[in-house]
């Protein structure tokens, strides 16, 4: 059978590996304060399609007995921001504001497969939210965690992560300043320029837009602009454009990079060309690659949202950050960069001498579970040499024979107890191994 391209799937050790990955997380998000949530697959296709230009890349959902015709109503979430957004407005009462949470799960976009890129994706989001306003300062926390949560992965072989930032006022309110009445058209196609470089970019400002070669050519110098603090700004003043928005963007991006070149160092730079194109960002916004796999694009992106939550009483801004997790693990498990130590959990077999003696090998393995010691039975009561190989192939450290165990790595074999016995530490769980 042909595998469904784009739908990422992994072997038990490649499994352990991403749930290895998961957990480092998970205990990073909550170690900073940030609650788990998880919402549901299905958004209202209105909901969908609100924000961004996204039409294409949802998957519809319909019931098999629809009327013939009908329209589709509901679609799987593209992302977690907008069903978090939801989420928000509906859930208002019971949460306390600022409001921090984590959301693992899985996403589905419906385009083209490639290198990075897939139709059903695993995404670890953190966001805070406010009631009313949220201070600037959580623009400065929320890249602070993601960054140290990629840092903890570096452990797991990851590369190390450099953060890209800019401001979306900053570059909307330089293009107002060109006299760009649509902003978004402009960013969407600065959002390219990695992809398609300069020259496409400024043809297509030109051609699809209207704007001036010269005014084209004022967005790409702004673009070109990058700087590890906040000296960014004199050289956006020098192109001689000018305006409130831009002059407050210049302002916030300003404060986040010398808070991130101080706590952060080596780690973040503003960057101009960052564009982000779904048109829900309104202030800082960042984009996350890792050294040595930039051809993989941002595995870690995000920014500030200050009106995508609202119930007509009440605005729910925020800011998050999402990392690609299938970004990052898909290529580097699927190379053989990472993998587990063993096939499997356990860390003993009990082999079976006969099956009239397999209860006792049953409560053998249930003493060691019942102290944490990962044990399965063996399947059939073979050959001892038979059941050593089967443990073998399955990377199981330990074999149990009676009131004897036998490390099947080194041949050691001692008498061993399993109310006491403990295997040595590296042993008890399996590991991630690299061969970076």
């Amino acid at each position: 059978m042909k595998k469904m391209s784009g739908f990422p799937e992994f072997l038990p050790e490649g499994r352990m590996v991403e749930q290895a990955v998961l957990a480092e997380l998970q205990r990073t998000f909550e170690l900073h304060g940030f609650a788990s949530i998880e919402t549901r697959a299905l958004e209202p296709m209105a909901s969908l399609a609100r924000k961004g230009d996204i039409g294409k890349e949802v998957y519809v959902v319909r019931r098999l007995h629809a009327p013939e015709g009908a329209p589709a109503e509901l679609g799987l979430h593209f992302d977690l921001t907008v069903p978090f957004a939801r989420y928000v407005v509906e859930n208002a009462g019971h949460l306390e504001f600022p409001f921090r949470r984590y959301q693992i799960q899985k996403a589905w976009r419906g385009e083209r497969p490639q290198d990075g890129r897939y139709r059903e994706f695993l995404q670890a989001d953190v966001d805070i939210v406010g009631q009313g306003e949220l201070a600037l300062h959580h623009d400065i926390e929320l890249p602070l965690v993601a960054l140290e949560a990629l840092a903890r992965l570096e452990e797991f072989g990851v590369p190390p992560a450099v953060m890209r930032l800019n401001n979306r006022k900053l570059s909307e309110g330089f293009y107002r300043g060109l006299g760009v009445s649509d902003p978004l058209a402009v960013l969407q196609r600065v959002d390219k320029l990695d992809k398609f470089g300069p020259d496409a970019v400024a043809a297509a400002l030109r051609e699809d837009l209207g704007m001036s070669p010269a005014a084209a050519a004022a967005c790409l110098s702004l673009a070109e602009i990058k700087a590890p603090d906040g000296s960014f700004a004199d050289r956006v003043r020098k192109l001689g454009v000018g305006g409130e928005l831009l002059e407050s963007g210049l302002d916030e991006l300003g404060q986040v990079m010398e808070s991130l070149a101080a706590y952060a160092p080596g780690q973040a730079v503003a960057d101009l060309s960052v564009a982000r194109g779904l048109d829900y960002y309104t202030g800082t916004v960042y984009e996350t690659a890792l050294r040595g796999m930039e051809a993989l694009g941002s595995v870690s992106s995000g920014g500030r949202y200050d009106s995508l939550a609202a119930d007509g009483k009440h605005t729910y801004p925020g800011v998050g950050l999402s990392i690609g997790v299938s970004r990052i693990l898909v290529p580097l498990i699927g190379k053989g960069a990472l993998t587990a130590s063993r096939k499997v959990p356990s860390c003993v077999l009990v082999a079976v001498d006969s099956e009239a003696s397999r209860a006792e090998s049953m409560a053998i393995a249930a003493k060691l579970r019942a102290r944490g010691i990962p044990a399965e039975v063996s399947p059939s009561a073979d050959k001892y040499g038979k059941q050593i190989r089967y443990a073998d192939r399955r990377g199981i450290p330990f074999v149990w024979f009676g009131a004897e165990v036998k490390d099947i790595r080194s041949g050691e074999q001692i008498a061993a107890d399993p109310d006491i016995w403990d295997p040595p530490s590296q042993d008890l769980r399996a590991i991630v191994r690299t061969d970076a």
